[in-house]
């Protein structure tokens, strides 16, 4: 199972090179991701409405090409990794032609809020976890 989310670039994106600035890729992954977490059926703040939070425990990025303001790109999104307790998600941006310009993935896990102790997806939201399952079978 793969997510694409359009993503409009803003001329504030932008560096004084005229091309996306290497952070926002990660902002990117993030519109990514909460649009397949969407795509699943769930909401992230209904996690969090429970005291619960999945923090980035891990990020690593690539950078292929520039992407420009006025350019359009896309955000793929898919599950990377699952095991019950971490939660790798993989991401492609490409730009209008379909050339990946970033790839990418970050690495979570989830915390209750107040103290950061981490617990298991598997046992506090077994619906995320047999989701989570299902899009991993689905991708092989």
């Amino acid at each position: 199972m793969k997510v694409t989310t359009p993503i409009k670039v803003r001329y504030q994106e932008t560096d004084q090179m005229g091309v996306v600035y290497h952070a926002n890729y990660l902002i990117w992954f993030e519109i990514g991701r909460t649009a397949f977490i969407e795509e699943l059926g769930f909401k992230y703040h209904e996690m969090e409405a429970k005291g619960i939070v999945s923090p980035v425990v891990d990020a690593n990025i690539q950078f292929k090409h520039p992407i420009r303001y006025g350019d359009d790109a896309y955000v793929e999104t898919w599950l990377e990794k699952y095991n019950g307790i971490r939660t790798t998600y993989g991401y492609r941006i490409v730009d209008q032609d379909g050339k990946i310009a970033v790839s990418g993935e970050t690495q979570h896990v989830i915390v209750k809020k107040d103290n950061f102790r981490p617990l298991s997806l598997k046992k506090q939201f077994p619906n995320w976890h047999e989701a989570y399952q299902k899009a991993l079978e689905s991708a092989k």
